[in-house]
């Protein structure tokens, strides 16, 4: 027999009730409709009351399913932060590469560092994290995605980086082959460098005027050489100004200028290593006494000469370079 038979059995028991006018017990009567009403208003009750004592014990203490959502929340909780700081460990491994990448091998092949507002630039257009607003957690999400797309950006600029670097150590031979090296004159115990760079006496206004290049003194015929592989750029014969001059580039930004020859045995377009004779010495343009007029230039700018013997001089012999090169004396152009 269901409940439901068993209810309808109980409530339908015979009852009986005490008159007091004939003193005697009656049978109470009732309709089927009057039982029903009595079930129906039994049982919406007894659902009220268990919905009621259901909804205070859930209210109060969490469900299988809430205690099971709750543990999955909180490991994912430790797990995005676990996965936070591998990628700010991440970030600053990349912040070290990108100064070594900066100061140090950019420094060896004498490269332009990377411009910070290409590593640091962001992400244009629409709002990319749009579709992580709405819930709880939004913001928090919307950072790691944030974090993990400027680290991925910051990866590919160090990876091309790094591209461009292999290449510039595997071209470093021929670069280094090419970079002014060498005095231009045979000049080993030094007494042949007569000016250096910097604001010297002009020899013939004799007013203090920048002086470009460095004035190496030597007798006319004496040998002149290519301090670096290249190519012959342009070649003059004038009788003012510089004179007689030859122009090398030797690519990487650099070219080397030299000037009041007596002659020069190349011609343009020519192709010369370090060491190849070029011209000699001589007195030729606006010039007060035989003697070279070289200078360095690199990327475009006037640099000073001396900085570029370290083919030719010891330790020793750079220093002394240096206290001939920055006597402030007349220049011989």
């Amino acid at each position: 027999m269901d409940k439901f038979s068993q209810i309808l059995q109980l409530m339908t028991k015979v009852k009986y009730y005490y008159d007091k006018k004939t003193l005697s017990y009656k049978k109470i009567e009732r309709t089927k409709t009057q039982s029903f009403g009595r079930i129906l208003i039994f049982m919406t009750s007894a659902s009220a009351i268990a919905f009621i004592l259901v909804l205070l014990f859930f209210t109060f203490f969490d469900s299988p399913k809430e205690k099971e959502l709750k543990r999955e929340i909180d490991n994912l909780l430790v797990q995005y932060k676990l996965l936070e700081d591998q990628i700010t460990t991440s970030s600053l491994i990349i912040d070290e590469l990108q100064e070594r990448d900066d100061n140090i091998y950019r420094v060896i092949f004498e490269a332009e560092p990377i411009d910070a507002s290409i590593r640091k630039a962001g992400f244009g257009g629409v709002n990319r994290y749009k579709k992580y607003e709405g819930f709880k957690h939004s913001e928090m999400i919307s950072d790691l995605n944030r974090k993990i797309d400027q680290l991925s950006k910051a990866i590919y600029v160090q990876s091309k980086s790094f591209d461009d670097v292999l290449k510039m150590a595997q071209n470093k031979e021929d670069m280094l082959a090419h970079i002014p090296a060498i005095q231009p004159v045979a000049n080993k115990d030094l007494k042949r460098m007569a000016s250096g760079y910097g604001y010297r006496i002009h020899p013939i206004y004799k007013t203090r005027k920048m002086h470009w290049g460095m004035d190496f003194s030597a007798p006319k015929g004496t040998a002149i050489y290519a301090t670096g592989d290249g190519v012959i750029e342009k070649t003059k014969r004038s009788k003012r100004g510089y004179g007689n001059y030859v122009s090398i580039n030797h690519g990487y930004g650099y070219k080397t200028f030299y000037a009041h020859l007596q002659k020069y045995v190349v011609k343009r377009k020519q192709k010369v290593k370090r060491g190849d004779i070029i011209g000699y010495v001589g007195n030729s343009g606006t010039s007060t006494a035989p003697h070279l007029h070289y200078e360095v230039i690199r990327n475009d700018k006037k640099v000073n000469p001396v900085n570029y013997y370290f083919n030719d001089l010891t330790a020793e012999e750079y220093d002394k370079m240096l206290e001939l090169a920055s006597q402030e004396n007349q220049s011989f152009d």
